[in-house]
This record gives C-alpha cells, sequence and structure tokens, in this order.
C-alpha cells in the first residue's frame, strides 16, 4: 500500500486476530497485542514528534533564534528529525523499487529546504505526520470493530461432568458435553439445546434485531447471549468450528486476502505519483518556479486510495458478519458486487426441506384421525420425506405409533403393510387404481401449489388422501422481490418435478423455474450463463448443489445446509435467511461504489490541484492542506461500511 506505516502495520499485518484466534478456544488474551494496542508507544512517540515540529516551526516563523542570514539550524533539525518516519519510510521504498507517496513527499521537503522554504516544509511536515495519526486511528477503528467480536465469548464455561457442574476454561470444552449457561451469560459453543427455556439475542450472529425463543431441540449459537432462563446445551461445534469461529476466520481473510479491485488501487496510486513527479519536472521546465513546481508534488496524494479501499473491503465483510453472512474473502465480495444472475435451488433453500401437511381430504365419511392413524403405521417404517410429515401430524394428534407387521415398499409407488390381519395401501392415485380400490376415490386434485397427494386405505376401503407440500421460508417472496427491484435476474433450479418447481416459482415471483435437474444438470446451468457473459451467484444447501456452487461466480451456501455445499461456497448465510442474501448483495454494491467514489475523487482532486498548483495558484502551504484534507476525506468515507457497536450487539 501506499501509505502511511501506521497504515500498513494496522491493515496489512493485523497481529491481534491473528495470534488471538486459536482452537479450540477463540478468545485467549494476547499479551504482546494488548501491548500494541493500549501501550501508545508508537502512538505517544507521533504525537511528541508532532508537538516538536509545532514549536519548531513557531520559532523558525517568529525568528527566535537565526544565528545565520540565510539558514535556519532549528528548521533543518527539526524538519530532519519530525520527517524521519518520512524519510525511512521513502529510503525502504527506493531499496524495493517501488514508487510512493512518501518519496515524492520526500523530494518536496528537501526541495522545500534547499530553497530556504524552513517555514513552509516544518508545516507540511506537521501536516503529514497528523494526516498518520488521524488514518491510523480511522484504521484502527475498523480493526477494534473486528476485534470487538471476541468479548463476545467468555473464558470460563459451566459443563456438567460426572453429575457436576464444574467450571472449566472455554478451551477445554468437548463436543457432546453439556454446556449450562445462566441468564445473562454468553452461549460459548454451537449446539443443541437440551432443557430450559429462554430467549437468545443473537443479532451480533445472525443479526436478528429481536431476542428470538429456545426451547429443547433448538440450535443455538456461540457469541450470543442469554437473557431469561437458564439452558442446558449439547456442545457440537467448538471454537473455530463455530458460526461465531467461521465469523472471526472471514475477517482474518479479508484483512490478508487482496481482491482485484485492492491491485488495481495499489497501481493507480503509484501511477499518480508518477504522474505528480512528471507534472511537477514539466512545471520547473515550463516555468522555472521552484514554489509552484514543489506545491505539484506536494498537492497530488493517492493515500486515500490505497488506504480507502482495505479499508471499505474490511469494514462490508465486518458488516456483513454482523447482518448474519459469512463472506470468505475480498475477492469473493468483489464477485458478489458484479452479480447479475442469482440461480436458486428450491428444497432447503426457497423451503425449509421439510414437507407438512396441508390438508386432509375424506372419503366415505373418514375422518381426519382415521385416515392419519391408518397411514402412519403404513409410513412407520418409510424412510420418505413425506412419511416424516404423516408421522409428526400423528404425533401432533397425539395418536399412537405402532409398526406394523408386515412392509414392502414399491418405488415410485407407495407402500403395502399389513397390521393386525388387515392390509393398509397409502401411495399414488395410480397404485389404489391398480389394487382396484376406487369406491368414493377423491379425484387427483393437482393441487396449484405443487403439493403432493397421497391416498390412504385400509381393509379393502378408500379413507381419503393426504395433500401434503413442502414449506416456503417467510422471507423467501420478499427476498426474490427485492433481488428484482436491484435489477437481478432470479431463476429457481430444482431436482423437484417441472410441476412442482413451476408452482413454487409463480409463487415467488422467479423469473425463471427449472425443474428436474441432475446436480450435474445445475452446473450445466451455471457454465452456459457464465459462457454468455453472465456473473452468476448459485444459493444452494446440499450435496447435490455442490458443483454449481463451485461453478458459479459465487456460490452461496445456507448455514442450516450440509458441509459439503459449506465448503464449497464462497458465502455463508448464517441462519439460512434470504433477506441477508439480499442485504449482503447490497453491502457489496455499497462498497464497490465507495471505492470508485474514492477513485474517481483522488482523479479529480489531483488533477485540479496540480493544474493549479502548476500555473501558481497554490503555494506549498495550501497544497499541503489539500493533500491531506483530500486523504482523510476518502478515508473517512471507506469508514462509513464499518459496523456500528449497535450492530455489533454491543
Amino acid at each position: 500500500m501506499s501509505s502511511s506505516p501506521i497504515i500498513e502495520k494496522s491493515l496489512a499485518n493485523p497481529p491481534h486476530l491473528g495470534e488471538t484466534v486459536k482452537s479450540p478456544g477463540l478468545n485467549e488474551p494476547d499479551h504482546s497485542s494488548e501491548r500494541e494496542e493500549h501501550g501508545h508507544g508508537v502512538e505517544w512517540a507521533e504525537l511528541v514528534r508532532i508537538a516538536f515540529v509545532t514549536l519548531a516551526a513557531a520559532a523558525v516563523w517568529f525568528r527566535l533564534w537565526e544565528p545565520f542570514p540565510h539558514i535556519s539550524v532549528i528548521g533543518i533539525v527539526a524538519a530532519l528529525i519530525g520527517g524521519y518516519p518520512i524519510f525511512k519510510e521513502a529510503f525502504e521504498n527506493i531499496v524495493e523499487r517501488k514508487m510512493t507517496m512518501e518519496l515524492s513527499m520526500t523530494i518536496a521537503l528537501l526541495s522545500a529546504l534547499v530553497i530556504g522554504e524552513f517555514f513552509t516544509a516544518l508545516v507540511i511536515t506537521g501536516f503529514v505526520l497528523a494526516a498518520e495519526v488521524l488514518e491510523g486511528l480511522t484504521v484502527g477503528r475498523g480493526r477494534r470493530a473486528i476485534q470487538s467480536l471476541l468479548d463476545f465469548l467468555p473464558r470460563t464455561v459451566a459443563v456438567r461432568r460426572d453429575g457436576q457442574v464444574i467450571e472449566v476454561p472455554s478451551d477445554q470444552v468437548q463436543v457432546d458435553e453439556t454446556v449450562i449457561v445462566k441468564p445473562g451469560g454468553h452461549i460459548p459453543v454451537d449446539g443443541i439445546v437440551l432443557s430450559g427455556r429462554s430467549f437468545v439475542e443473537q443479532a451480533a450472529i445472525t443479526g436478528e434485531a429481536m431476542p428470538v425463543e429456545k426451547a429443547p431441540g433448538d440450535a443455538v449459537y456461540a457469541g450470543t447471549m442469554n437473557q431469561s432462563g437458564a439452558l442446558e446445551i449439547g456442545a457440537q461445534k467448538l471454537g473455530r468450528d463455530t458460526t461465531f469461529g467461521r465469523i472471526i476466520e472471514a475477517v482474518e481473510r479479508a484483512e490478508k486476502s487482496r481482491a482485484p479491485i485492492q491491485k488495481t488501487a495499489d497501481r493507480l496510486a503509484g501511477y499518480l505519483v508518477y504522474f505528480a513527479l512528471g507534472a511537477a519536472i514539466l512545471t520547473f521546465i515550463l516555468t522555472h518556479n521552484v514554489r509552484s513546481t514543489i506545491s505539484v508534488v506536494i498537492v497530488a496524494g493517492a493515500c486515500g486510495i490505497a488506504a480507502g479501499t482495505p479499508l471499505a473491503i474490511l469494514g462490508a465483510i465486518g458488516r456483513a458478519a454482523h447482518q448474519g453472512a459469512i463472506i470468505k474473502g475480498g475477492l469473493y465480495l468483489e464477485a458478489l458486487a458484479a452479480v447479475d444472475t442469482v440461480l436458486l435451488d428450491k428444497t432447503g433453500t426457497l423451503t425449509f426441506g421439510t414437507p407438512q401437511i396441508r390438508e386432509v381430504v375424506s372419503a366415505n365419511g373418514f375422518g381426519e384421525r382415521q385416515i392419519i392413524a391408518a397411514a402412519s403405521i403404513a409410513e412407520r417404517k418409510s424412510e420418505h420425506p413425506l412419511a416424516k410429515a404423516v408421522v409428526a401430524r400423528a404425533t401432533e394428534l397425539a395418536i399412537p405409533l405402532v409398526d406394523p407387521d408386515e412392509f414392502s415398499y414399491t418405488p415410485g409407488r407407495g407402500v403395502r403393510v399389513r397390521y393386525r390381519g388387515e392390509e393398509i395401501v397409502v401411495g399414488s392415485l395410480a397404485l389404489l387404481v391398480e389394487e382396484g380400490m376406487t369406491r368414493g376415490l377423491p379425484a387427483d386434485s393437482h393441487s396449484p401449489d405443487g403439493a403432493s397427494e397421497v391416498y390412504v386405505a385400509r381393509a379393502g376401503q378408500v379413507l381419503g388422501s393426504i395433500r401434503i407440500a413442502d414449506v416456503l421460508r417467510p422471507e423467501a417472496k420478499s427476498a426474490i422481490a427485492a433481488m428484482r427491484q436491484m435489477g437481478l435476474k432470479t431463476i429457481l433450479l430444482s431436482g423437484d418435478t417441472q410441476a412442482a418447481t413451476s408452482s413454487v416459482g409463480r409463487g415467488l415471483g422467479v423469473d425463471e423455474a427449472v425443474g428436474g435437474l441432475l446436480p450435474e444438470q445445475k452446473a450445466k446451468w451455471v457454465t452456459e450463463l457464465r459462457s454468455k457473459g453472465r456473473n452468476v451467484a448459485m444459493v444452494g444447501d446440499g450435496i447435490n448443489d455442490a458443483p454449481a456452487l463451485v461453478e458459479a461466480n459465487v456460490g452461496v451456501a445456507m448455514g442450516s445446509g450440509t458441509d459439503v455445499a459449506r465448503e464449497s461456497a464462497d458465502v455463508i448465510l448464517i441462519g439460512s435467511d434470504l433477506s441477508k442474501l439480499v442485504e449482503t448483495l447490497r453491502v457489496a454494491r455499497r462498497c464497490r461504489g465507495i471505492i470508485m467514489q474514492n477513485f474517481v475523487g483522488t482523479l479529480v482532486v489531483d488533477s485540479v490541484g496540480v493544474g493549479m498548483a502548476a500555473f501558481g495558484l497554490l503555494n506549498p502551504l495550501l497544497a499541503a492542506f489539500i493533500h491531506v484534507t483530500s486523504e482523510l476525506a476518502f478515508i473517512l468515507n471507506s469508514t462509513r461500511l464499518l459496523p456500528r457497536s449497535s450492530e455489533a450487539g454491543q
């Protein structure tokens, strides 16, 4: 980066996160980092140096001690001491053959000293040093906004061992252990509630504003806060394996990785320095005015681009993490901003993937309990998803679940069982017609919502039918509508039948719905769209979505999906909320917009400033002021993406 050493130290080499976040613990103290963060070694030295330069400038202005008529001893000594960090950085850049703003600023300062502009040189030095401190504080805020996440994990955890509850360090908790979290405590693991009921504030992980009620069987995340009742939690994931740990890793990768636009920013910063030096040489040749020449070198500044770009990327990834999406690096953030087509899997992505009974249709006077009771006996041993919906309804109705005496399954048709001498048939309309059970048989409704019709017969009599359908996620329709408002094309891809897929697609308002696809066919869809110049994001949750997730420009996995899908994806939606994808797309676009604002703003300021300086309209002092203020303006523009403390759940 062509910016100050403070910024480079803060962004390019983040020791606090890298050293603190360990597995399995995430919040172990890092005393070396604390010394760096709170010892004020560098910061106090910078403040003392600024004060020294300021006093020296005042002494030169009032000519307190000038033993030589044309040489200011105070000015030379103060400029060399005060400008040491700038000169040191410039020397390192020469050794590394890099063209940076420090090198051009060194040339300007030395030139000012040579022509006797001692006061000007000191004021410029003070401006630059002050700007570096302000930049360091600004970028440090970006790191602190992310590091604040570490405060969401307790250092000790209460676990149940050998019938007793004991306190152990957080890094000694084991998978499958029972963790007890009292009201007001932070949850240290990802797991399932075993007992107790409470409300959990999980805004720091999922972005949900209101606390969520938790009961036995519900999932909880590390880093969230238990508000009311005590909870016993079965630990499933620890440390870096938790959702919280993946957020920290995503931010670490964001600090270390370099997106293509960041490399472009570095190149542009170098070009601007060459431009400033070239313009200065041309100004001197045409005007022979040394002050104008120095002003040209001083006014041009690319630090706003060089420091603002990585800061914007870090802020965007941090904000997305607080809102419920893990972006695995700046490369994928940039790809998200360019997405124009979103492909969506159906089951588990737009729906919960857990079919539920929509309606029970009676035949021949039989009631719902009789139909469900017979169907539950037949489906008791079945592994089909529709069977689970029938068994779940039987449980709701307090119907005893019993096993059949005999069981047989015909793929694509249904099941036949015998129970206490009676035959029970549950399956498709064709199966019952084949068995000759047509009396009072309900007609196939071809439900417009894509529901599957399951017919039930017992002892040769038709009892009725059960209509079962997957349940759409409540936010799915509004999320699709928001994507379309953003100008995105939405396509539904599913392995389900075309009829069911089309029905869901119409209900959600997608641009296109395609059913009956195998995993490799989904991946082929992605490849074909990309070959046509489309920038594709694929959203899925299962193993069958992994090939398409890998082929897409950006793969987005639902947090509740399979490990294969999450590993194949570039973005993970915590809590599987599609509205988080919409927010993440907006953050990515906003990040790109802010970076482009910095690009264009820097080019405009430098072009106008160099022109004014070349024509003698800017003196070195005013040139330095424009350089520093424009640089800080662009860096502060990037900080708009940093998550606020309220968004971090603090």
